[in-house]
């Protein structure tokens, strides 16, 4: 069963879950050339759906990942893996060689991808995943 939850903490997580998932964001972005990167920013993240945990409930939180904790593990870990296998694929050269592409997007201008960003965002994915997973599975043991 569960005990009613502060009115007080609800309205401080309406207000931060968004700031921190934005954030996390920023760190996951940033984390090529400063610190930062996928993991921490999953953790950030997994922080902010924690928090609306405790505030509210697993239902709700289940319904603000919008999907099932275990897909984020395993398309994160395609996508970490997918990354490592492009220098491979395509040129013959070690897993996890870096490869940079160049796009034009209309409206933005010339635009530079790695496959480093993407492995950083399959972590990202795994973390949240990883984390949320536990924390879902901790609040239905209470049960």
């Amino acid at each position: 069963m569960r005990t009613e939850t502060s009115i007080i903490l609800q309205t401080a997580t309406r207000m931060l879950v968004p700031l921190l998932l934005l954030f996390s964001i920023f760190l996951l972005l940033r984390g090529h050339n400063e610190p930062g990167g996928g993991f921490i920013a999953g953790l950030v993240a997994s922080c902010a759906f924690g928090l609306h945990l405790f505030a509210f409930d697993a239902r709700s939180t289940r319904i603000l990942l919008k999907v099932e904790s275990q897909h984020l593990m395993g398309v994160g870990l395609c996508l970490a893996l997918l990354s490592g296998m492009v220098g491979v694929v395509l040129k013959g050269q070690p897993f996890l060689t870096s490869q940079w592409g160049q796009f034009y997007l209309p409206g933005i201008g010339e635009l530079s991808i790695s496959t480093p960003l993407f492995f950083d965002i399959g972590v990202y994915l795994v973390v949240i995943g990883v984390v949320s997973t536990i924390l879902l599975s901790l609040d239905k043991s209470e049960d």
